[in-house]
């Protein structure tokens, strides 16, 4: 299928994990595909060949989301290679869990910043050229926890409440200039960084999941092809839980 076929894609935090899934998913549906980490290294270098190997242009780009500045650069330049950006993914975000009693104001401003304020910096700097276009979608990484919340992840769970409230804003904000905005809650994916816990603690996470198991990066990424595909022009302002009906 080309279901994105001739579209252009900007993807942050991509070099691996659920980012990386859903620039494979885009180029698959045709897209091309322009993603950023905060480095150069082995994975934005193996991601950049896997693109390409699939007919699709893809450019990978050092920058740091959670800077103003950088983020501005960055559209810049990725307009100026591609001409244009018809889907900007925020997916860029990190953890630092702690009981709030144990949490230190670096840690907290760290998620914040880059989970939060990223997701402002690319989407005030790729509005201009949507706007432009009259055309767009922005899909916004959240998480079930800024749904429902949890222990220990505070700073996670405030970040990601911030994007839903976000993305519902701007939703209203842009739509008269046919841009669409949606959030994308994740539940328990696996990935490098969940793969990493014991099979005893994966269990009990299972447990609490009615499909009785953990999701895949390729179904979150399949998800977002629907919202940035003509398939969803009449979605916007949403929260797609994918979740196994962990959390509904």
């Amino acid at each position: 299928m080309d279901l994105l076929k001739g579209k252009v894609a900007i993807i942050t935090g991509a070099s691996r994990g659920i980012g990386k899934a859903i620039a494979i998913e885009f180029a698959k549906q045709g897209c091309n595909i322009a993603f950023s980490d905060v480095r150069r290294d082995e994975n934005m270098e193996q991601c950049e060949k896997e693109l390409r190997a699939l007919g699709v242009k893809a450019a990978g780009y050092p920058s740091n989301a959670a800077s103003f500045e950088e983020s501005e650069k960055l559209i810049e330049d990725v307009v100026n290679e591609f001409g244009r950006i018809d889907c900007l993914v925020n997916n860029a975000g990190i953890t630092r869990d702690n009981l709030l009693m144990r949490m230190s104001e670096q840690d907290w401003d760290l998620v914040i910043n880059i989970n939060l304020k990223s997701v402002f910096n690319l989407t005030h700097a790729c509005q201009k050229i949507m706007l432009k276009q009259r055309s767009g979608s922005i899909i916004n990484m959240s998480s079930v926890v800024g749904v429902s919340g949890n222990a220990g992840q505070a700073n996670y769970s405030a970040s990601k409440a911030g994007i839903i409230g976000f993305t519902k804003s701007i939703a209203q904000e842009l739509g008269s200039r046919n841009i669409r905005a949606n959030a994308v809650a994740p539940g328990f994916i696996i990935t490098d960084m969940t793969a990493q816990l014991s099979e005893e603690v994966r269990k009990e996470w299972e447990k609490k999941i009615p499909l009785r198991r953990g999701g895949s990066t390729e179904e979150v990424a399949k998800v977002c092809v629907f919202l940035a595909s003509d398939m969803s022009s009449y979605v916007s302002g949403q929260v797609l839980n994918v979740c196994g009906a962990m959390n509904c």
